[in-house]
């Protein structure tokens, strides 16, 4: 494993409380997401793209992810008319096909299970809507190890703001400082300081193509079961 500490940063962090990513961090969800998105774009009559596009439009929520389909930019804006036939043909699709081809990262069930039984309350935190993220997480048996799910539409904002952090401190009774979030993106990253919370990435994942360390998270991990040691529970 490897550290990229802040000065802030003391390790092992004492917290009570770990907040997961999901798309990108537990589970990779570009080839389902794909797959929609390219029976979206087919209903519509427009050409596919291949997967390797997808996997850098991930990250800010599914109306943004479909506009960049629709697009082929970062942040580009569709016609309007076009954007809400898209967004329903995409949630149909995404919706009857949510866990087909998608899995858990390597080593994400057994840092979940070593998180676990170490006393951490553990929570997901994603930009992905409830009617996806619930599913999928059930479909792939990971929903068991989560006290607390927040989807992108739980609350009325979503990361990189603070809401869904701070949200889940409050849902648990600590302080920022006594959580910790581990994702894959700059949105983490923000979301995380904003918060007033340390932040763990992993390598793997979904960062807009760029390198997870130019973010500055204050430690870099390569599985998910190279966190616990970075932390103890704060009694």
């Amino acid at each position: 494993m490897e550290s990229t500490a802040r000065q802030m940063a003391t390790f092992p962090l004492a917290v009570k409380m770990v907040m997961i990513d999901l798309d990108g961090t537990l589970i990779d969800t570009v080839p389902d997401l794909a797959a929609a998105a390219n029976r979206m774009l087919s209903d519509l009559g427009r050409s596919a793209w291949d997967e390797a596009h997808y996997r850098t439009w991930i990250g800010n929520g599914v109306p943004r992810f479909v506009k960049r389909a629709l697009t082929g930019e970062m942040q580009s804006e569709p016609e309007a008319a076009l954007f809400e036939r898209g967004l329903a043909l995409f949630r149909k699709h995404y919706g009857a096909a949510v866990a087909d081809l998608s899995r858990p990262y390597p080593g994400v069930v057994a840092g979940l299970e070593r998180l676990a039984r170490a006393g951490f309350q553990l929570a997901c935190i994603t930009n992905k809507a409830e009617a996806f993220t619930l599913p999928l997480l059930r479909q792939l048996d990971l929903h068991k190890y989560f006290k607390l799910v927040l989807s992108g539409d739980s609350l009325p904002k979503q990361k990189p703001d603070p809401l869904p952090l701070t949200h889940a401190c409050k849902h648990f009774g600590i302080t920022p400082d006594h959580g910790v979030l581990v994702g894959d993106s700059s949105n983490d990253v923000q979301a995380a300081r904003a918060a007033g919370m340390p932040v763990i990435c992993v390598t793997y994942g979904y960062n807009h193509g760029h390198d997870i360390r130019e973010s500055h998270p204050d430690a870099v991990v390569e599985s998910l079961t190279d966190v616990p040691p970075y932390l103890r529970l704060y009694a």
